[in-house]
């Protein structure tokens, strides 16, 4: 019998990958580029189907480069997840969001470590990619799959990897972004190096899954933390009357010691906003309070209410109430250039807005369509004319779509939270942070 590592070594391995997302579908390219046959699994029916057609739903990633493998025969997505015992590697890779409550929900994966136990055969190595909290591979996932009664580094091997994707970077990618693991014992983490070394420039093995997991939880709050601090250093500056683009542009000159960040309309994405609940629940548990980090998180959420009373101000500054004001907000999407509008801060912006009486529109290049207020909304036209006729238009997402100057021209008010028109000159612009 062939073992895994000899399949690794020669890519023939299956691999399978449950969760065909943002996280998923680019790591199933990276491991077809790379020779593997990859499995996609997923709830959807519809992702599913997509992936199937070799149709892209996922910025950065093009019709063109989803067909190839699929027509190929080395990419193909199913809802079955009897194939998980086809595989040789089995990656995790799903949602882990909050409760109501804000408490970690891994029903997520706790659903699919108990599918891969029911499908389980000797020879295969399941990693964990989804961010989670320190603990979860070892005290969640391992006694699930343990009780498929196949045994530890005889039959199977586990380890966690967090997933380092940035939607819209064209710079980083799964290639050339160094991939930490952490197996259960040294065998578990020798086999996931084996694995990531066919797809990743640099592997780097780590102590523990618990060092991997936290790892990942510190890079998105050191972001968290950073963001919020210059979330409060824009409303300090607006007190002083500076500009907070041009103080971080001036401290930008120091060449050391010295990072940027951006203030904005508050934090979204699947990572950032939640990781920090995260971390503090389960530091609750040890008796520990993350009072820094939490409070951080606090600011960031509280920056969509800021910039809503801003905007406001601003309208009223106009001669306008806000009950029947009309609004348009450039941009649904969490981030500039992709087309994913979890956790946005642009949308939560617009319900703040619309719950004081405003009509609120959007627009976003990426996003035809989103979930509004229980329904559906849908991008509206930014034509001089259509622009002109808002009260006050809002840079909440700044697109590379956009054309600034000439937005700035047709609307009436315009209010950027992005400090994308600094080197615009015109009176109807104001920017947070002024």
């Amino acid at each position: 019998m062939i073992s895994l590592a000899d399949k690794l070594q020669k890519k023939s391995a299956l691999v399978g990958i449950i969760g065909m997302g943002y996280v998923g579908l680019p790591l199933a390219l990276a491991f077809t580029e790379a020779g593997f046959k990859v499995t996609g699994i997923d709830i959807q029916q519809k992702r599913v189907d997509l992936v199937n057609r070799g149709s892209s739903f996922i910025t950065g990633i093009s019709d063109k480069q989803l067909k190839a493998p699929v027509k190929a025969g080395k990419l193909k997505a199913t809802t079955d997840k009897a194939k998980l015992e086809e595989a040789d590697a089995i990656l995790i890779c799903v949602p882990t969001p909050l409760t109501k409550t804000r408490d970690p929900d891994l029903s997520y994966v706790i659903s699919e470590a108990n599918q891969i136990a029911r499908h389980m055969r000797p020879g295969q190595l399941i990693v964990l990619e989804s961010t989670t909290y320190p603990g979860t591979t070892s005290q969640v996932v391992l006694p699930i799959l343990l009780g498929s009664g196949l045994k530890l580094d005889r039959d199977f091997y586990l380890a966690y990897s967090p997933e380092k994707v940035d939607p819209g970077n064209e710079k980083f990618g799964i290639r050339n972004t160094p991939k930490l693991v952490g197996g259960i014992t040294k065998k578990s983490t020798a086999m996931a190096e084996l694995l990531y070394t066919r797809v990743a420039d640099r592997v780097v093995p780590v102590a523990s899954p618990e060092v991997a997991e936290m790892t990942k939880i510190f890079e998105n709050v050191f972001r968290s933390v950073n963001i919020a601090l210059v979330n409060e250093l824009a409303q300090l500056c607006e007190r002083f009357h500076v500009s907070v683009w041009d103080v971080i542009d001036a401290a930008s000159t120091k060449p050391f010691g010295y990072m940027p960040f951006y203030p904005g309309p508050g934090i979204g994405g699947h990572c950032i906003p939640l990781d920090p609940y995260y971390l503090a629940n389960k530091a609750r548990e040890l008796d520990f309070h993350t009072r820094f980090i939490q409070l951080a998180a606090e600011i960031n959420e509280d920056m969509p209410y800021y910039v809503a009373t801003r905007i406001m101000e601003e309208v009223n500054r106009q001669g306008k109430s806000m009950k029947g004001a009309r609004l348009l907000v450039l941009g649904a999407a969490y981030k500039k250039d992709v087309n994913d509008a979890r956790e946005s801060q642009s949308i939560k912006l617009m319900l703040i807005l619309a719950s004081h009486g405003a009509a609120v529109d959007y627009n976003d290049p990426l996003l035809p369509a989103i979930k509004f207020a229980g329904g559906e909304k849908r991008s509206a036209s930014i034509d001089a004319r259509s622009l002109a006729s808002y009260d006050c238009v809002v840079i909440a997402t700044a697109h590379s779509a956009y054309d600034f100057t000439k937005i700035a021209g047709y609307a009436k008010l315009l209010f950027d939270t992005r400090g994308v028109t600094r080197r615009i000159k015109r009176k109807n612009i104001v920017r947070l942070g002024e």
